[in-house]
Protein backbone atom coordinates (compact mmCIF):
# COMPACT_ATOMS: atom_id res chain seq x y z
CA UNK A 1 0.00 0.00 0.00
CA UNK A 2 1.44 3.33 -1.00
CA UNK A 3 1.74 6.09 1.96
CA UNK A 4 -1.21 8.72 2.68
CA UNK A 5 0.03 12.61 2.58
CA UNK A 6 -0.40 12.37 6.35
CA UNK A 7 1.50 12.88 9.19
CA UNK A 8 -0.13 11.59 12.64
CA UNK A 9 0.45 11.73 16.63
CA UNK A 10 -0.43 8.87 19.05
CA UNK A 11 -2.10 8.96 22.39
CA UNK A 12 0.23 8.14 24.29
CA UNK A 13 2.96 6.19 25.95
CA UNK A 14 2.89 3.18 23.87
CA UNK A 15 0.32 1.98 20.62
CA UNK A 16 -3.04 0.81 21.30
CA UNK A 17 -4.45 -1.61 20.05
CA UNK A 18 -6.67 0.42 17.77
CA UNK A 19 -4.26 2.50 16.87
CA UNK A 20 -2.01 -0.08 15.93
CA UNK A 21 -4.85 -1.37 13.49
CA UNK A 22 -5.04 2.27 12.39
CA UNK A 23 -1.29 2.95 10.97
CA UNK A 24 -1.43 -0.64 9.66
CA UNK A 25 -4.79 0.55 7.47
CA UNK A 26 -3.86 4.08 6.68
CA UNK A 27 -0.18 4.07 5.70
CA UNK A 28 0.57 7.18 7.03
CA UNK A 29 3.67 9.01 5.53
CA UNK A 30 4.85 9.58 9.22
CA UNK A 31 4.66 10.04 12.84
CA UNK A 32 4.91 12.96 14.79
CA UNK A 33 6.13 12.80 19.05
CA UNK A 34 5.15 14.87 21.55
CA UNK A 35 5.58 15.08 25.37
CA UNK A 36 2.56 13.27 26.25
CA UNK A 37 4.15 10.20 24.22
CA UNK A 38 8.34 10.46 25.94
CA UNK A 39 9.04 8.89 29.71
CA UNK A 40 12.80 7.45 29.28
CA UNK A 41 14.89 7.11 26.27
CA UNK A 42 14.23 2.98 26.29
CA UNK A 43 10.35 4.28 26.17
CA UNK A 44 10.70 6.39 23.09
CA UNK A 45 13.03 4.09 21.37
CA UNK A 46 10.49 1.14 21.55
CA UNK A 47 7.83 3.48 20.80
CA UNK A 48 9.76 4.36 17.41
CA UNK A 49 10.25 1.37 16.24
CA UNK A 50 6.66 0.05 16.78
CA UNK A 51 5.45 2.89 15.15
CA UNK A 52 7.59 2.20 11.85
CA UNK A 53 7.02 -1.92 12.17
CA UNK A 54 3.22 -0.94 12.27
CA UNK A 55 3.83 0.50 8.56
CA UNK A 56 6.44 -1.64 7.55
CA UNK A 57 9.08 1.07 6.96
CA UNK A 58 12.24 0.61 8.38
CA UNK A 59 13.26 4.45 7.75
CA UNK A 60 9.31 6.30 7.98
CA UNK A 61 9.63 10.02 9.32
CA UNK A 62 9.68 10.38 12.80
CA UNK A 63 9.23 13.79 13.82
CA UNK A 64 9.53 16.49 16.90
CA UNK A 65 9.25 19.96 17.62
CA UNK A 66 12.55 20.13 19.73
CA UNK A 67 13.96 23.66 19.13
CA UNK A 68 15.43 24.89 22.47
CA UNK A 69 13.85 27.01 25.07
CA UNK A 70 10.14 26.67 25.70
CA UNK A 71 9.39 24.47 22.87
CA UNK A 72 10.95 21.50 23.87
CA UNK A 73 9.68 17.43 23.93
CA UNK A 74 12.78 16.11 25.79
CA UNK A 75 13.95 17.68 29.06
CA UNK A 76 15.38 16.52 31.97
CA UNK A 77 16.39 14.33 33.86
CA UNK A 78 17.06 12.32 30.40
CA UNK A 79 17.99 14.90 28.17
CA UNK A 80 20.01 18.25 28.04
CA UNK A 81 17.93 21.90 28.17
CA UNK A 82 18.96 24.02 25.38
CA UNK A 83 19.13 27.78 24.51
CA UNK A 84 15.96 29.81 22.67
CA UNK A 85 16.85 31.17 19.30
CA UNK A 86 16.73 34.67 20.40
CA UNK A 87 19.96 33.49 22.37
CA UNK A 88 22.07 32.85 19.16
CA UNK A 89 20.83 36.34 17.87
CA UNK A 90 22.28 37.87 21.09
CA UNK A 91 25.42 36.78 20.57
CA UNK A 92 25.33 37.12 16.72
CA UNK A 93 25.03 41.01 17.70
CA UNK A 94 28.10 40.76 19.98
CA UNK A 95 29.66 38.26 17.33
CA UNK A 96 28.39 37.38 14.39
CA UNK A 97 30.98 33.94 13.77
CA UNK A 98 30.58 32.84 16.98
CA UNK A 99 26.66 33.39 17.10
CA UNK A 100 26.33 31.35 14.08
CA UNK A 101 29.17 28.75 15.92
CA UNK A 102 26.92 28.47 19.02
CA UNK A 103 23.48 28.06 17.25
CA UNK A 104 25.61 25.35 15.08
CA UNK A 105 26.49 23.43 18.44
CA UNK A 106 23.12 23.18 19.91
CA UNK A 107 21.43 21.84 17.04
CA UNK A 108 23.83 19.24 16.45
CA UNK A 109 23.84 18.23 20.06
CA UNK A 110 19.86 17.98 19.56
CA UNK A 111 20.76 16.16 16.39
CA UNK A 112 22.78 13.22 18.31
CA UNK A 113 19.64 13.30 21.03
CA UNK A 114 17.52 12.57 18.65
CA UNK A 115 19.33 9.98 16.64
CA UNK A 116 19.90 8.16 19.60
CA UNK A 117 15.97 7.65 19.74
CA UNK A 118 15.61 6.91 15.99
CA UNK A 119 14.07 9.97 15.55
CA UNK A 120 14.93 11.07 12.07
CA UNK A 121 13.19 14.91 11.73
CA UNK A 122 13.34 18.04 13.48
CA UNK A 123 10.56 20.39 13.49
CA UNK A 124 13.28 23.24 12.77
CA UNK A 125 14.86 26.23 12.58
CA UNK A 126 12.44 28.94 12.52
CA UNK A 127 12.61 31.97 10.00
CA UNK A 128 9.94 33.73 11.57
CA UNK A 129 10.57 37.99 12.15
CA UNK A 130 8.27 39.10 15.02
CA UNK A 131 7.37 42.90 15.38
CA UNK A 132 6.76 44.78 18.16
CA UNK A 133 3.02 44.08 19.20
CA UNK A 134 2.77 40.63 18.10
CA UNK A 135 1.71 37.46 19.96
CA UNK A 136 4.26 36.00 22.34
CA UNK A 137 4.02 32.29 20.59
CA UNK A 138 6.52 33.14 19.00
CA UNK A 139 8.76 35.40 20.80
CA UNK A 140 12.32 34.20 21.89
CA UNK A 141 11.86 31.34 19.61
CA UNK A 142 12.92 33.68 17.00
CA UNK A 143 16.88 34.13 16.08
CA UNK A 144 16.10 38.50 15.52
CA UNK A 145 14.13 40.78 13.65
CA UNK A 146 16.26 41.48 10.65
CA UNK A 147 15.71 38.72 7.78
CA UNK A 148 19.13 38.86 6.93
CA UNK A 149 20.38 37.63 10.52
CA UNK A 150 17.36 35.13 10.78
CA UNK A 151 18.16 33.64 7.66
CA UNK A 152 21.75 33.24 8.59
CA UNK A 153 21.12 31.73 11.89
CA UNK A 154 18.55 29.43 10.57
CA UNK A 155 21.30 28.36 7.82
CA UNK A 156 23.51 27.45 10.48
CA UNK A 157 20.85 25.31 12.95
CA UNK A 158 19.92 23.37 9.72
CA UNK A 159 23.93 22.56 9.00
CA UNK A 160 24.13 21.73 12.82
CA UNK A 161 20.94 19.15 12.53
CA UNK A 162 22.32 17.68 9.01
CA UNK A 163 25.39 16.82 10.50
CA UNK A 164 23.87 15.06 12.95
CA UNK A 165 21.98 12.71 10.58
CA UNK A 166 18.39 14.75 10.89
CA UNK A 167 16.22 16.36 8.66
CA UNK A 168 15.01 20.30 9.01
CA UNK A 169 11.63 21.23 8.83
CA UNK A 170 11.70 25.42 7.63
CA UNK A 171 8.66 26.96 10.17
CA UNK A 172 6.67 28.57 9.45
CA UNK A 173 6.05 29.86 6.12
CA UNK A 174 5.65 32.73 4.70
CA UNK A 175 6.39 33.75 8.07
CA UNK A 176 4.49 34.50 11.68
CA UNK A 177 6.04 36.96 13.55
CA UNK A 178 3.68 39.53 13.10
CA UNK A 179 0.83 37.22 14.41
CA UNK A 180 -1.37 39.40 16.50
CA UNK A 181 -2.60 35.94 17.79
CA UNK A 182 -1.84 32.62 18.71
CA UNK A 183 -2.55 30.37 15.78
CA UNK A 184 -3.06 27.54 18.44
CA UNK A 185 -6.14 29.07 20.26
CA UNK A 186 -7.81 31.33 17.07
CA UNK A 187 -6.71 33.07 13.55
CA UNK A 188 -4.51 35.83 13.24
CA UNK A 189 -4.93 38.09 10.47
CA UNK A 190 -2.02 40.57 8.97
CA UNK A 191 -2.78 44.10 7.42
CA UNK A 192 0.59 44.73 6.33
CA UNK A 193 1.59 45.13 2.86
CA UNK A 194 2.67 42.80 0.18
CA UNK A 195 5.95 45.04 -0.39
CA UNK A 196 6.86 45.09 3.16
CA UNK A 197 5.78 41.62 3.57
CA UNK A 198 8.08 40.64 0.40
CA UNK A 199 10.76 42.77 2.36
CA UNK A 200 10.99 41.88 5.59
CA UNK A 201 8.87 38.38 6.21
CA UNK A 202 9.15 36.64 2.96
CA UNK A 203 12.86 37.91 2.84
CA UNK A 204 14.13 35.87 5.78
CA UNK A 205 12.43 32.54 4.35
CA UNK A 206 14.13 33.32 0.42
CA UNK A 207 17.69 32.10 1.46
CA UNK A 208 16.23 29.52 2.74
CA UNK A 209 14.10 27.65 -0.01
CA UNK A 210 16.46 24.92 -0.47
CA UNK A 211 15.47 23.34 2.28
CA UNK A 212 14.17 19.87 1.95
CA UNK A 213 10.90 20.27 3.96
CA UNK A 214 8.75 23.82 5.15
CA UNK A 215 5.71 23.75 7.69
CA UNK A 216 2.94 26.85 6.78
CA UNK A 217 1.63 29.26 9.37
CA UNK A 218 -2.17 29.50 9.97
CA UNK A 219 -2.12 33.22 9.48
CA UNK A 220 -4.31 35.53 7.22
CA UNK A 221 -2.08 37.86 4.70
CA UNK A 222 -5.45 40.18 4.05
CA UNK A 223 -2.72 41.54 0.94
CA UNK A 224 -2.54 38.71 -0.37
CA UNK A 225 -5.63 36.42 0.71
CA UNK A 226 -8.20 37.80 3.18
CA UNK A 227 -10.17 34.82 3.17
CA UNK A 228 -7.81 32.12 3.68
CA UNK A 229 -5.18 31.50 5.93
CA UNK A 230 -1.85 30.38 4.17
CA UNK A 231 -2.39 27.12 4.84
CA UNK A 232 -5.32 26.85 2.84
CA UNK A 233 -4.57 29.72 0.18
CA UNK A 234 -4.11 28.11 -2.91
CA UNK A 235 -3.52 31.82 -4.00
CA UNK A 236 -0.60 32.45 -0.88
CA UNK A 237 1.03 28.86 -1.39
CA UNK A 238 1.45 29.56 -5.51
CA UNK A 239 2.26 33.05 -5.80
CA UNK A 240 4.45 33.70 -1.91
CA UNK A 241 5.48 29.68 -1.00
CA UNK A 242 6.48 28.66 -4.25
CA UNK A 243 6.53 31.86 -6.50
CA UNK A 244 8.34 34.67 -4.43
CA UNK A 245 10.29 32.15 -1.89
CA UNK A 246 10.65 29.45 -4.29
CA UNK A 247 10.71 27.04 -1.54
CA UNK A 248 10.01 23.68 -3.61
CA UNK A 249 10.42 21.37 -1.32
CA UNK A 250 8.06 19.21 0.24
CA UNK A 251 5.33 21.42 2.24
CA UNK A 252 3.33 20.41 5.32
CA UNK A 253 0.65 21.82 7.17
CA UNK A 254 0.93 23.50 10.59
CA UNK A 255 -1.39 21.13 13.18
CA UNK A 256 -4.93 21.17 11.39
CA UNK A 257 -6.38 20.81 14.77
CA UNK A 258 -5.60 24.16 15.78
CA UNK A 259 -8.49 26.59 16.44
CA UNK A 260 -7.22 28.87 13.95
CA UNK A 261 -8.53 26.69 11.06
CA UNK A 262 -12.53 26.78 10.37
CA UNK A 263 -14.82 23.41 10.13
CA UNK A 264 -14.70 20.36 11.04
CA UNK A 265 -11.39 18.42 10.73
CA UNK A 266 -12.05 16.78 8.11
CA UNK A 267 -13.42 20.23 6.07
CA UNK A 268 -9.85 21.47 6.76
CA UNK A 269 -8.40 18.67 5.58
CA UNK A 270 -10.00 19.20 2.38
CA UNK A 271 -9.11 22.63 2.21
CA UNK A 272 -5.34 21.91 3.03
CA UNK A 273 -4.93 19.61 0.37
CA UNK A 274 -6.88 21.49 -1.91
CA UNK A 275 -4.78 24.33 -1.85
CA UNK A 276 -1.54 22.46 -2.33
CA UNK A 277 -0.02 21.32 0.24
CA UNK A 278 2.18 18.02 -0.29
CA UNK A 279 1.22 16.84 3.65
CA UNK A 280 -1.31 17.53 6.32
CA UNK A 281 -0.12 17.30 9.64
CA UNK A 282 -2.20 15.96 12.66
CA UNK A 283 -1.01 16.08 16.38
CA UNK A 284 -3.45 15.63 18.95
CA UNK A 285 -3.87 11.41 19.04
CA UNK A 286 -7.63 11.73 18.67
CA UNK A 287 -8.10 9.12 16.87
CA UNK A 288 -11.70 9.74 16.04
CA UNK A 289 -9.94 12.89 14.11
CA UNK A 290 -6.81 10.73 13.01
CA UNK A 291 -9.46 8.73 10.89
CA UNK A 292 -11.05 11.96 9.63
CA UNK A 293 -7.81 12.80 8.19
CA UNK A 294 -6.94 9.65 6.64
CA UNK A 295 -10.36 9.53 5.09
CA UNK A 296 -9.57 12.96 3.65
CA UNK A 297 -5.92 12.62 2.37
CA UNK A 298 -4.94 10.94 -1.13
CA UNK A 299 -2.57 8.62 -1.52
CA UNK A 300 1.29 10.09 -2.08
CA UNK A 301 1.77 10.89 -5.68
CA UNK A 302 3.11 12.97 -8.73
CA UNK A 303 4.84 15.62 -7.51
CA UNK A 304 3.90 15.79 -3.74
CA UNK A 305 5.51 11.59 -3.95
CA UNK A 306 8.45 12.90 -5.56
CA UNK A 307 9.03 15.96 -2.86
CA UNK A 308 8.85 13.42 -0.19
CA UNK A 309 10.89 10.82 -1.53
CA UNK A 310 13.34 13.47 -2.08
CA UNK A 311 13.23 14.66 1.07
CA UNK A 312 14.12 11.45 2.92
CA UNK A 313 17.10 10.98 0.26
CA UNK A 314 18.83 14.04 1.14
CA UNK A 315 19.09 12.99 4.79
CA UNK A 316 22.93 12.37 5.38
CA UNK A 317 24.51 9.78 8.01
CA UNK A 318 25.68 11.32 11.01
CA UNK A 319 29.50 12.84 11.22
CA UNK A 320 31.76 12.23 13.65
CA UNK A 321 31.60 13.83 16.78
CA UNK A 322 32.93 14.82 20.25
CA UNK A 323 29.44 15.24 22.18
CA UNK A 324 31.39 16.21 25.63
CA UNK A 325 33.66 18.94 23.85
CA UNK A 326 30.49 19.95 21.56
CA UNK A 327 28.54 20.73 24.93
CA UNK A 328 31.17 22.58 26.94
CA UNK A 329 31.99 24.71 23.90
CA UNK A 330 28.26 25.95 23.56
CA UNK A 331 28.28 26.44 27.37
CA UNK A 332 31.02 28.17 27.37
CA UNK A 333 29.51 30.67 24.10
CA UNK A 334 26.44 30.99 26.35
CA UNK A 335 28.55 32.44 29.15
CA UNK A 336 29.63 34.67 26.70
CA UNK A 337 26.06 35.95 26.02
CA UNK A 338 25.01 36.02 30.01
CA UNK A 339 27.92 38.23 31.06
CA UNK A 340 27.67 40.61 27.77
Amino acid sequence: MSSRAFITGISGLELSATEREFIRGTQPWGFILFKRNIETPDQVSDLVGELRDCLGEADAPVLIDQEGGRVARLGPPHWPVYPPGAVFGALYDLDKALGLKAARLSSRLIAADLIDLGITVDCLPLADVPVAGADAVIGNRAYGTEPAKVAAIARAVTGGLEQGGVLPVLKHIPGHGRAAADSHFRLPTVDTSRKELEQTDFAAFQPLADLPMAMTAHVVFSALDPAQPATTSATIIRQVIRGVIGFQGLLMSDDVSMNALAGSIAERTRAIVNAGCDMVLHCNGNLDEMRDVARETPELAGEALDRARRALASRKQPEPFDRQAARAELEALMDRVGTA
